[in-house]
Formats: structure tokens, sequence, C-alpha cells
């Protein structure tokens, strides 16, 4: 099979923080105005109440679209994830978007709703602890978008969670007499954390990309926060539509984890991407194959050194022109020759003539 461009195997650094980004807690919380405060207590009184066991109305049609995880520092997986929203319900410039992640295994009762986040009693004390992670922010609205997605991520251990999501039309400083309430959207999320750091060979998600920009200079706290996909010193645009066009590409990117590595501290990786057609109502067939990807002391760049925390890097730009329409299913194999060990990853996609 030709590809348009080969695989990117590079050596990348990449980290993410793992503190936790709680409210009342970041540099710009304190910057933020007195609505903006009131408005975060509102939220989080909000969700306080729905994680209680009160009704939830979802007035925005907020949607859960997908997560991704990859690995972070200090044993901990970092998850960008997408949800999304119908921009034309709402009226104003701007959604407050709140997100909490509480461990299934650990999840207590519910704070007092409107507890503040600076209180120093123990019950604050308590809700701090019952969280795994919770931010907020202040989106902007952009009209003519169906639907809007939203794109942030938090940083746990690796675990079984439930995420509370709530969108909200900011409270109006000064309401009209008998004016409805502010529109908003909560959704309970359970998502799986798997474990990147038990030394067993494994791989990042596997992200299906629109492209992959290279970036001139690491981003800042604030632009990483609101571009969760930019890792390192490139940045995924993610694609979140399983059906591609002929002509289209289908562009894969996912990060190997734990290979074992020989004295010169190189891996010994083959990475092979075989695509299978899957007719209806009958049994799915090979369709079709890309070149091995071999990772190893003759292929990797001469400095490759995983214990500087460099990542192994695969992926494929794969035109479908070729493919006749109709479902597949792409099976990625790892290959860790030195452990003798092997996983595979999936992707069902679809091919249509537009």
């Amino acid at each position: 099979m030709t590809k348009r461009r080969s695989a990117l195997v590079l050596s990348v650094l990449v980290l993410f923080a793992t503190s936790n980004a709680l409210l009342g807690q970041s540099k710009d919380d304190k910057k933020k105005d007195e609505a903006q405060k009131k408005e975060i207590a509102s939220v989080v009184k909000i969700v306080d109440e729905v994680a209680a066991g009160a009704p939830a109305a979802n007035d925005l049609q907020l949607s859960w679209v997908r997560e991704d995880v990859l690995k972070a520092q200090g044993n901990k997986q970092y998850v960008p994830f997408t949800v999304q929203i119908d921009p034309s319900k709402i009226s104003g410039p701007n959604v407050a978007f709140y997100w909490r992640v509480v461990a299934k295994s650990a999840a207590a009762p519910a704070p007092a709703a409107g507890a503040k986040k600076d209180d120093k009693n123990d019950n604050n004390k308590g809700r701090k602890s019952e969280f795994a992670y919770e931010d907020i922010t202040f989106v902007p609205v952009t009209q003519g978008q169906t639907p809007m997605r939203i794109s942030r991520s938090f940083t746990v251990a690796a675990g079984d969670y439930d995420i509370f999501l709530i969108a909200k039309e900011p409270t109006p400083e000064k309401a009209p007499k008998n004016a409805p309430p502010p529109k908003m959207s909560l959704v309970k999320q359970s998502v799986t954390v798997p474990d990147f750091w038990n030394g067993e060979l494994s791989t990042s998600s596997v992200i299906i990309a629109s492209r992959i920009d290279p970036l001139p200079a690491p981003l800042t706290p604030q632009q990483q926060a609101d571009r969760p996909y930019a890792l390192g010193m490139m940045e995924i645009v993610p694609t979140f539509e399983s059906k591609f066009a002929k002509k289209a590409e289908l562009s894969t990117f996912m990060l190997i984890y734990n290979p074992k590595v020989d004295q010169a501290n190189k891996p010994d990786v083959t990475v092979e991407y075989n695509f299978y057609q899957k007719p209806a109502g009958a049994p799915e067939k090979f369709f079709n194959k890309t070149n091995p990807q071999a990772l190893n002391a003759q292929t990797l760049p001469p400095n490759f050194d995983l214990a500087a925390g460099h990542q192994l890097q695969s992926g494929q730009a794969v035109p479908l022109a070729s493919f006749p329409e109709g479902d597949y299913r792409l099976e990625i194999k790892v290959t860790d020759k030195i452990a003798n060990k092997t996983l595979t990853r999936e992707i069902n996609f679809t091919v249509s003539p537009t």
C-alpha cells in the first residue's frame, strides 16, 4: 500500500503537569472579577446538589464526545477530553464550563452546598480530598457551529472515575423581571483510566488526527489548558468522525510505553498496520497493509533515550482513494522484540463517496 507520508517516529519529550487545577488555587483565579466568582460558586452548588441526587437539566444538549489517555508525570495519566453543546441555545457571548472528577473507589458524600473553596474548616478539607480533579473555564460561544465542541483535560492516577460536567449560561448581573433562569446542562460520564506506570508494554489512545502541527515554542499553562492536544513541541488536531470521504486520508497517532531496551538503552519495536474490510452480512476479510515500522537503534535518532523521557511515537497517514466504499477495521499490532510481547489496538471507520 502506498501512503502519502511516512509515520512520524520522533524523540519527543511529552510532559504534563500533575497538580490539580482546583478552583481558587491558580493565579488566574485571583484575577477573576466578582461576577465570575459568583458564577463559580453557583456552578459548584448545582453540581453538589446533582451529585447528592437532585435532577439535572440538559437545556444545551451537552454530551460527551470522547476521551484519550496519555502518560503524565508522577505516576499519573493525562486525559484530554471533548464534549459538545448546541450554541444556538445560548444567548450570551460565553458559557461557563466546569468539570469535576471523582474516584469511584473513594466517592464521599457531597459537601455542603455553597461551601467556599478557601474555607479553613474541616468540611472544606474533606471536600478537597473528595475530588481527584476539578476546574472551570469560561468559553467564548461561536454561533453557527453545530455542534460546538469544547476540549479540556484532567490528570489523575489510574482508576475508575465519574466525571460531572456542567455547561451554563452565566447569570446576568441585573436580570430583567420575570426573566427565565439561565440555561444549563449537567451530565455524568464514567471513565476508566489505565495504568501506564506498571512497566507493562502499552500504548496511549490511538488518536485520529486531521493534522499534526509543529509548535514554535511550548505553550503557556493557559494555552495548554485551552488546547489540551498540544503535546510538547507539536499539536494534534483530532477529528471526532469515523466516516471519511475517499479523497481524505486516515491519519493516526499514538505513543508506545514501557518497551524493554538493550544495553544501549534503545528499544526494538515493530508496528504493523493491517486493514480489514467488513462487508455487510459477511465475515470481515483482509484488505491491505502498510510497510511495518521498525523502531530500534538503527531507525531512531542517535540521542534517543527512554531514560531521559523520550517517547516512542508511531502513526500513519493513509490515503483512502483505493479503499472501496464501506466499513473497515484497522488493526495496529505492536511487537516488543526484546521482551517478546505483542499487543493490538483497533479503529473502526467507514469510507464514503463524499
